[in-house]
């Protein structure tokens, strides 16, 4: 059975990049962002229920779930929020645990790439858990520069996640990604040696 390392960050940390390093030396990602955009396809039990309680308007014609109409909806309203999150979460984890288990069978290591790992309290899905930090100067001047946004958008952004300081407590292992991709590969790969997986 393979190590389950449990990959998270904050937003413009450079958890992405440490995820498709990990890629590159053929570690399987399972993808929690990427598994929440597929639960709510047509025809997934999530989409129905998703309708149902939010009605067709949010559809595109061409029956997809409008996201940014969805978006509109829920980000003013913690209630919808939370009935949104009750149908999609429960799906995400389910497939998440499913693919986990699959590739545990034949790998050394298994990454569940979790943006919110904390903030979804999902520590126990993982054998240890891998931080990608910055510092909030870094983290901030990343995601301006990244997104093209004003200083006080990117603060509303990284204000609305769990502090990095507060995270690296939590964590069982850190990255420390504010020099350059190459110092960062270097940890990475001191980190896998240490854990007997690389």
């Amino acid at each position: 059975m393979g190590t389950v390392i449990g990959l998270t960050g904050g937003i413009a940390s450079g958890k992405s990049t440490v995820s498709s390093m990990l890629k590159e030396m053929g570690f399987p990602v399972v993808d929690a962002d990427l598994i929440a955009k597929e639960a709510v396809d047509p025809g997934k039990p999530a989409y129905h229920r998703i309708v149902e309680a939010f009605g067709k308007e949010i559809l595109h014609p061409d029956g997809t779930i409008d996201r940014g109409k969805l978006g509109n909806i829920i980000f003013n309203d913690s209630g919808k929020r939370n009935t949104l999150n009750g149908i999609v979460h429960p799906e995400v984890r389910k497939e998440m645990i499913r693919q986990r288990e699959l590739y545990r069978e034949n790998s050394l290591a298994v990454i569940l790439d979790i943006p919110l790992l904390f903030e979804s309290r999902l520590e126990s899905y993982a054998d240890v858990i891998l931080l990608v930090y910055v510092s909030p100067a870094t983290q901030l001047e990343r995601l301006m520069k990244r997104n093209g946004i004003t200083k006080e958008e990117a603060e509303a952004r990284i204000r609305s996640q769990m502090p990095l300081d507060e995270k690296k407590s939590m964590a069982g292992a850190v990255l420390d990604n504010n020099g350059p991709p190459e110092d960062t590969k270097r940890q990475l790969m001191e980190l896998l040696k240490e854990w007997n997986i690389a």
